[in-house]
């Protein structure tokens, strides 16, 4: 099965993979956002051109300057690949952490070069034309390509000359770990014993809560609805005359992260897109264009690409919690944007505002309010049981609303892309290390991790001790 990288842009890609991040799928276009919703400071700016004619010393490394430029960009993508947005104190611990990055990679380079350490050109144009190759297909074609690069201003030489900069230092300093500290395999007996003498040092099972959800989604009102429905009625009249899905989508999709390759949303599981939009890439034939379907986006066209399970990096079905294999789709749609003015926003916030107090009233019935009033679209039972939701993993906003909330008692109004959220917290679950049954097939490889990390520091810090290294500040 082909995977293709998702690379939205460009600019994404001319970032160092220091540390290397993963990003879920997100539902395609731009999703409304409540009128209510706390105004999230903004993100570390892409720096100008004009100012990297100015640019400062964040750090001097030996005889080595470390641009503050070069942080400004590296922390924008760390940012935008997160899809984050920290308040600004967060930004500077994570612009600090970003600076030490690339502090410590200035360090290995050096040392490579001390030791002789390189990889040939050969090597790296070949990593060069994989990464143009990938970025091209995402983008659905040269000429997609071109008008991306365009839009960046810039040019596929310099795009060309700054990933092979950029990959002959990632592969130098891969090569110099790999020779300075050889992953050890560990034997099962003797991980399982690492593991119960030093809990501390891995990741613990993160609390979490039990939680009941009433969603009040802003509608836009129903002739805005009818004349979307209406265009993408249309746009389906072509697609079963015969017309190709990929040239109709990127004439007519307002979806911008998809539109240009041909409407591909790529790979995704169950949870990670819209719901109704899963329910058609999961449950249709392939190659079959669906019935119009509505999401808080718009209308939407799915078609179905390829259904697969999700393989291991051994070749083997992934598993469920349940013991089945996981499946994924690779689906293609058009969407039709259809989305709420602020009248409705506010009308909804006020609504909602109404239905939290009735919720948090003494006796207050909450599955009852959930039947009448909840639009909320993903699993969960008649009365609102979403089940035990780890707080790591929810949204920052959410989480801050949850945390304080004892069992029994109800949350404010807490907004995020889909509208309006009232949660009740029927139950706890602390967090804790987790049972060695429960991780045994991994820890072999989490313990060898455990032991490179410790002695990847240590080398780390020896060679920090005999440079001279001077922060200039940001």
């Amino acid at each position: 099965m082909t995977r293709r990288a998702a690379w939205p842009a460009l600019m994404l890609l001319t970032a160092l993979a220091f540390p290397a991040l993963a990003q879920a799928p997100k539902p395609p276009g731009p999703a409304p956002t409540p009128a209510k919703a706390p105004a999230p400071k903004p993100a570390a700016p892409k720096p100008a051109a004009s100012d990297v004619a100015l640019d400062a010393i964040a750090a001097m490394v030996n005889d080595e300057p470390v641009l503050a430029s070069d942080v400004e960009e590296q922390l924008f993508m760390f940012l935008q690949r997160a899809q984050a947005r920290p308040d600004s104190a967060q930004v500077d611990t994570l612009r600090r952490q970003v600076l030490d990055q690339l502090i410590d990679e200035k360090l290995l380079i050096a040392e490579a070069k001390r030791q002789g350490i390189s990889v040939s050109p050969a090597e790296v144009n070949k990593q060069v034309e994989s990464a143009i190759g990938e970025a091209k297909q995402r983008l659905g074609g040269d000429a997609a390509f071109a008008q991306q690069l365009a839009r960046e201003n810039t040019t596929e030489a310099r795009l060309r000359d700054r990933y092979r900069a950029d990959l002959e230092r990632q592969m130098v300093a891969d090569r110099l770990v790999k020779k300075v500290i050889p992953m050890k395999p560990v034997p099962q007996a003797e991980a399982e014993a690492y593991y119960v003498a030093n809990k501390a040092k891995f990741p613990k099972v993160p609390a979490q809560l039990r939680l009941s959800v009433i969603q009040l989604s802003p509608s836009p009102d129903s002739a805005a609805l009818k004349a979307g429905r209406a265009k993408i009625e249309s746009v389906r009249k072509r697609l079963v005359a015969g017309e190709k899905f990929a040239k109709v989508a990127a004439e007519t999709s307002e979806d911008p992260s998809s539109a240009n390759s041909g409407g591909d949303l790529g790979y995704f599981r169950r949870g990670q897109m819209e719901p109704a939009l899963e329910d058609a890439a999961f449950s249709l034939p392939i190659g079959k264009v669906s019935q119009p379907v509505r999401t808080p986006y718009g209308w939407h066209l799915v078609e179905p690409i390829e259904r697969d399970t999700v393989r291991s990096p051994a070749g083997k079905d992934s598993l469920d919690a349940d013991g089945k294999p996981m499946i994924e789709a690779h689906a293609r749609h058009i969407l039709v944007k259809v989305t709420p003015t602020e009248a409705d926003i506010d009308r909804t916030f006020q609504q909602a505002q109404k239905v939290r107090d009735q919720a948090a009233a003494k006796g207050a019935d909450f599955a009852a309010l959930v039947k009448r009033y909840s639009t909320y679209q993903g699993q969960a039972t008649a009365d609102g049981d979403v089940g035990f939701l780890s707080l790591a993993a929810l949204q920052p906003n959410i989480r801050a609303g949850l945390e304080p909330l004892k069992i029994g008692e109800v949350s404010t109004v807490l907004p995020n892309t889909q509208g309006f959220n009232i949660f009740k917290v029927t139950d706890r679950k602390p967090e804790r290390a987790y049972e060695v049954d429960e991780i045994k097939k991994d820890l072999p490889e989490a313990v060898a991790q455990v032991h490179f990390r410790e002695k990847y520091d240590a080398w780390l810090k020896t060679l920090r001790s005999k440079a001279q290294i001077e922060y200039r500040g940001l």
